[in-house]
């Protein structure tokens, strides 16, 4: 079972919103760094959003800002995406992933991953 499970994505259209959410399996994620990346068919992976409560840090890609808000129960392993105003150009499956790291996490280097769950933006 793979440590961090994604929820949440499906099918809308453009001007939709949608809520990711990401829930870890062990306790030991409520202290770690969580984000979201995403990838479109035919790109590479991007950076989308990330949080850490340790730190108080809270970093979203220009891309989505003003979009798209990551939020986190401080203490806890869950990581939500709440994405508004999609467009086509949103379509990817969206990866949860954690570290203890929050620079690491940002840089695309996080240790742990959820599976995806496809987001699809009809325009």
């Amino acid at each position: 079972q793979a440590p961090l499970v994604e929820s949440g994505g499906g099918l809308v259209q453009a001007g939709d919103s949608l809520r990711l959410s990401c829930a870890a399996s062990e306790r030991t994620f409520s202290t770690y760094a969580m984000g979201w990346f995403r990838q479109a068919p035919g790109k590479e992976r991007e950076f989308v959003a990330a949080n850490s409560w340790i730190v108080s840090r809270t970093f979203v890609a220009d891309s989505v800002k003003g979009r798209f808000t990551i939020s986190r129960f401080n203490g806890k392993a869950t990581v939500y995406l709440q994405m508004n105003s999609l467009n086509a150009e949103d379509t990817a499956v969206y990866y949860c992933a954690a570290d203890p790291d929050f620079e690491r996490l940002v840089r695309n280097g996080a240790a742990y991953w959820g599976h995806g769950t496809q987001v699809t933006v009809s325009s």
